[in-house]
């Protein structure tokens, strides 16, 4: 697991998380723009710091990848909780289903460095994996409560649904496709369909 290097007890100064930010963004845009190949150097260059400043935060290579992957899965796993408080449960179960895509997006940018992990991926998977999954259920969950959904929808349908749609296709358009997917199967979600 990466962590900004401090002694231990003390938090980090704000300047060090602005930093460490700025360069998960910056290695995400990287990945996107020229691939999971992309030189440290290039990555510490885009996020505005030097070389030394992204070895303090992140020590390798891996690193990086395992940091930008966990911040996805992060954010996806709170969009949940932020959409539920602000809109109705369908909706946000469908606005949720829509930032999937954009996480896919980025996982697959970046699986073929996941796999180089040292150590392998799996406990990284299990965990985002949980925290997916515990998203999933709590949309679900609302939705059918309130009637938003069908009663009989089962959270892990709709997951296995999401993952085909999104990391099962490989196709150019693929993003585009994935969305036109998910409103139809919201559409099949609703009760009375």
């Amino acid at each position: 697991m990466s962590a900004e290097i401090e002694p231990a007890g003390r938090k980090p100064r704000a300047d060090g998380q602005r930093n460490r930010e700025r360069l998960i963004n910056a290695a995400k845009t990287a990945f996107a723009d020229i691939g999971p190949e992309v030189s440290l150097d290039e990555i510490a260059r885009r996020a505005g710091v030097g070389i030394g400043t992204l070895y303090r935060h992140f020590p390798t290579r891996d690193a990086v990848v395992e940091a930008v992957y966990r911040r996805e899965v992060q954010q996806l796993a709170d969009a949940a909780t932020r959409l539920l408080d602000t809109g109705p449960p369908g909706e946000a179960l469908h606005q949720w289903m829509r930032l999937f895509v954009d996480y896919i997006a980025t996982k697959k940018l970046i699986a073929p460095a996941l796999g180089s992990i040292v150590g392998g991926v799996s406990e990284l998977y299990m965990a985002s994996g949980l925290l997916i999954i515990g998203a999933i259920n709590a949309l679900v969950g609302q939705a059918s409560a309130s009637g938003d959904i069908r009663a009989d929808v089962d959270p892990n349908d709709v997951l296995r649904g999401l993952v085909g749609f999104t990391y099962g296709n490989t196709s150019p358009g693929w993003e585009e496709s994935a969305l036109r997917l998910i409103d139809i199967l919201m559409d099949g979600l609703r009760p009375g369909r």
